[in-house]
């Protein structure tokens, strides 16, 4: 092609070079960008990562609003221990999570009485499950209204509060200490 002007190739051949380096500049960025989105999903997941806790149901152990950091192993190598608080799906509703403590594990006996009732009666926790309850025994809808949680359902264990400052560090333990299977 000859555009009148010994430029016209020159012109051409810049074009195409300028073309190459912008294409080639915007694939490797969408290139990081996958891999980066790859590892924060796969640390999110399997590894674990920062949670804000919201609702009364842990308190006093963690109030609304509070951030607190999740590890995820211990789901994954079945390291769940009664005491332990745990983020799990909520089995009533599986667009939400829940924070509650591990009061019970898969053969356990577990006495309950619901807040309104007078009398108190045992469950068992069946093979594959977790009896969980929030710390604020009052004001949580927890196993003892939807049941034993499948283990599936638990998404990790919190261990560390950040947030607020005056509480940071290790969990303490459930002001409910007296509850445990078959109390």
């Amino acid at each position: 092609m000859y555009c009148g002007t010994d430029l016209c190739p020159w012109w051409q051949s810049l074009h195409r070079t300028m073309l190459r380096g912008i294409l080639g500049k915007t694939f490797r960025l969408v290139g990081y960008t996958i891999q980066y989105a790859c590892i924060a999903h796969c640390t999110f997941e399997y590894v674990g990562g920062v949670v804000m806790c919201s609702g009364p149901s842990m308190e006093p152990t963690i109030q609304n609003s509070d951030i607190v950091c999740a590890e995820n192993l211990s789901r994954h190598f079945y390291g769940i221990q009664r005491g332990d608080i745990v983020i799990a799906k909520s089995p009533s509703d599986p667009k939400s999570n829940i924070c509650k403590r591990v009061i019970g594990l898969e053969g356990d006996k577990i006495l309950t009485s619901h807040p309104s009732d007078f009398f108190k009666s045992h469950n068992y926790v069946p093979t594959g499950h977790v009896w969980l309850e929030g710390d604020n025994l009052q004001n949580s809808t927890d196993s003892r209204y939807y049941g034993p949680v499948p283990y599936g359902l638990i998404r990790g264990r919190i261990f560390f509060k950040i947030w607020p400052l005056s509480d940071f560090g290790f969990l303490r333990d459930s002001p409910n200490g007296h509850r445990s299977p078959g109390d």
